[in-house]
């Protein structure tokens, strides 16, 4: 056991983010699981992952604003698609969600094809890198986050379709690269999926709490165990939401 790597100045910063992603994750998460679309954050997260990879891929860094700016660009042109797609064949969008999920995961695989170092940045957008981020990616994204949130909760009656893809998209772009996909997928399905039943303001204050304990456990223990962050705090998120919704329903009876 790794005692060692319970250092504040590394888990400090990786739980803010944590807390960063929650702050729209969970809000969203919920208006995902009313629309029936429960995969559209993968999708738009890989969108966004290939953006940073074609950036990538012609030489800018990766971390720069020019990356960044693909990012976003490619989160938003695969969102406004998708949105177009609902309106058109609605009853067919979780397929072409899951197959614009394939494409944008294959794509990146063919970029990063002859890459020496392409199963390592592969790795790196599917598992996040948590554990890296810094202050400074934390100010930004935060204000990014808080932006986005303030406008869901303000405009979502009328907000529409687009609306929702647009915001939902910058939210994923931002979170995908503080976190990685799978983080992103946890963060937004898991607490909402385990408060389902529940309304308004309990529903949120217990997704709240299933995101903070899923994260500050996840980051002690990758720690402590010296295991992949980003896969250990998926797993307590999990057994945060279980162990919540089994005590919730033993006291219920």
């Amino acid at each position: 056991m790794n005692v060692e790597g319970l250092d504040a100045g590394i888990l400090a910063p990786a739980f803010v983010a944590g807390l960063i992603v929650l702050a729209t994750h969970i809000p969203l998460g919920y208006e995902v699981l009313r629309r029936g679309i429960i995969f559209i954050d993968i999708a738009v997260a890989q969108m966004a992952g290939l953006g940073v990879i074609i950036a990538y891929s012609l030489g800018w860094d990766e971390h720069g604003i020019a990356a960044q700016f693909a990012a976003v660009s490619s989160a938003l042109a695969g969102a406004w698609v998708l949105s177009l797609l609902e309106k058109k064949y609605g009853r067919y969008q979780e397929a072409l969600i899951g197959t614009s999920f394939i494409l944008a995961a294959t794509g990146g695989i063919l970029l990063l094809a002859n890459n020496p170092h392409g199963g390592e940045h592969l790795k790196e957008l599917l598992v996040g890198q948590i554990l890296w981020v810094e202050w400074n990616q934390l100010l930004v994204a935060a204000v990014i986050s808080i932006t986005v949130l303030m406008l869901w909760l303000r405009l979502k009656k009328k907000a529409g379709g687009l609306g929702f893809y647009m915001l939902f998209a910058i939210a994923i772009t931002v979170s995908v690269q503080l976190v990685g996909v799978y983080l992103v997928f946890a963060s937004l399905i898991i607490p909402a999926l385990a408060t389902i039943g529940y309304n308004g303001k309990p529903a949120m204050g217990l997704s709240v709490i299933i995101g903070v304990i899923g994260y500050a456990a996840g980051l002690i223990l990758s720690a402590l165990l010296d295991l992949p962050s980003g896969a250990v705090i998926v797993w307590t998120i999990a057994a945060s939401a279980l162990l919540i919704k089994t005590a919730i329903s033993l006291k219920a009876r």
